[in-house]
């Protein structure tokens, strides 16, 4: 699915108005939105008139957002205004000219009864209200389903399904009003911020049990995986959201805490429950394929952000692994990475020929995470590197894609400067850079087989920057 991509009309009512547009904006550009702006992409001097005609044409455009205020609805029901006001406003006669299909009209503002403000050719059709800000996440949450054409309610296909297939609508983690809840009390800093906080949290790993998969006779396991991955790639991205906006605006210390105990909680995922008797281990498998990921993206996000506090605790402390074959251990954060056997079998059982298929879901998935998948095989490679200084394993499966990355990883190019080095030392716990001359000696002589890649090998010395590293100021 390509990224969709929007366009966005408004009226230039106010200078806090027009931050509002923008913030909004930003907000869908960072949810895997492509967003057509005039401030972004009308150049000075251009047509505005022809930029916003040729933009609702547009057949790349999937959706023109109509921003609704008090301005803009008498603009357009008046057509009244000079050049510069009323150039971004959409009239009847060219809302009639495309498919209206494709427009969806955003409140702003409201009048005195509550009424929303609102264009007259559009008064049939529904709206999203972000009027209220206190109801703003749970607006801007129907706008992305909107845009993104994943409704949260979905009329199910006539027909009978197999069982496994039916949770793609049926499987609820029920977690949507409490991370709207925790995302409000941490970004306006409440008191509440950190219960709300750790309550979402518990939720979210106890409800996490609604992803277990039970065997359907009728259905391979292999699929019934896969099928399980995609629908929890929804969740994901909501827990995404929160944790973004805990490593922003909460104290580091405190968020560390916080998100330390709900990793360490979700481990017990990777084995046996203790109810269940007879088991094979690629039945959590699914499992394993989205702890991994929490914990890649978290770590991502935590170093995207400059939260330096609440990422290397997460890589230091130790992580209490409960477990059914061995005695209860403390482990590091390789217990974040455990082989999910069963995409290996599918890759076989149906031919694809993949170095990782684990890898591939991984980047298709990428798409709606709002973080960059470079920034994840950076931080990919970060924790291998880490594992292999300290004698440690982690197996960097989004590495197959190094052929798409050019140059060194953004945080070994910063590292050229001595006081950014230091940043680098305490997220990989090396002493100097010695350590790290040391690594790419051992694993160029090893050889990229070796690590499991391509005969011909990886260009450390490249992604590392090695020989420009803690050379400036």
């Amino acid at each position: 699915m390509k990224d969709p991509k929007v366009f966005i009309s408004y009226s230039w009512s106010s200078p806090s108005h027009e931050r509002w547009v923008l913030d909004l904006a930003e907000s869908l550009m960072a949810s895997g939105i492509e967003v057509k702006l005039d401030k972004w992409d009308l150049r000075l001097g251009g047509d505005a008139v022809a930029f916003m005609e040729s933009m609702v044409t547009d057949k790349s455009i999937d959706k023109v957002l109509i921003i609704s205020d008090k301005s803009y609805s008498e603009k357009a029901d008046e057509r009244r205004g000079g050049v510069g006001t009323e150039t971004q406003i959409i009239s009847k006669k060219v809302y009639e000219q495309v498919d209206q299909e494709r427009f969806i009209a955003v409140i702003a503002e409201k009048d005195d009864e509550g009424k929303a403000y609102i264009p007259t050719f559009y008064h049939s059709r529904l709206y999203i209200d972000l009027s209220n800000p206190e109801a703003y996440s749970e607006g801007f949450e129907e706008l992305i389903r909107c845009i993104y054409g994943q409704p949260q309610y979905q009329k199910p296909k006539l027909g009978k399904k197999p069982d496994f297939l039916s949770k793609e609508i049926t499987i609820n983690l029920g977690t949507a009003p409490l991370a709207r809840r925790a995302m409000t009390s941490i970004k306006e800093g409440k008191n509440i911020a950190g219960a709300a906080l750790e309550e979402y949290l518990t939720i979210f790993a106890e409800n996490l049990e609604r992803f277990r998969i039970e065997h359907k006779n009728e259905a391979l396991f292999d699929d019934q995986v896969v099928a399980n991955i995609t629908e929890f790639a929804a969740y994901r991205n909501e827990l995404l959201q929160v944790v973004t906006n805990t490593a922003r605006y909460l104290d580091q210390q405190e968020a560390a805490d916080h998100l330390h105990r709900f990793l360490e909680s979700i481990l017990r995922y990777q084995e046996a429950p203790e109810n269940l008797n007879g088991w094979r281990e690629t039945d959590f498998d699914n499992y394993k394929f989205i702890i991994h990921e929490i914990f890649l993206y978290t770590i991502t996000i935590c170093l995207k952000y400059g939260k330096l506090l609440i990422a290397t605790q997460l890589l230091d402390k130790s992580y209490y692994v409960n477990s059914r074959r061995a005695a209860a251990y403390l482990s590091n954060y390789e217990c974040f990475y455990n082989d999910a056997s069963i995409l290996s079998q599918r890759n076989q059982r149906l031919q694809l020929n993949r170095t990782s298929l684990s890898a591939d879901l991984t980047k298709e998935f990428n798409n709606t995470s709002g973080v960059d998948f470079s920034s994840l095989m950076q931080t990919d490679f970060l924790l291998f590197v880490r594992c292999e200084i300290h004698s440690g394993h982690w197996w960097p499966k989004t590495l197959v894609y190094l052929g798409h990355y050019p140059g060194a990883f953004e945080i070994f190019t910063r590292s050229a400067s001595a006081q950014y080095f230091e940043n680098l030392k305490k997220i990989l716990k090396v002493t100097g850079k010695d350590e790290l001359e040391q690594f790419v000696a051992d694993a160029t002589q090893r050889g990229g087989r070796y690590y499991g890649f391509s005969p011909w090998g990886v260009d450390w010395k490249r992604l590392m920057n090695l020989d420009d590293l803690n050379c400036l100021p």
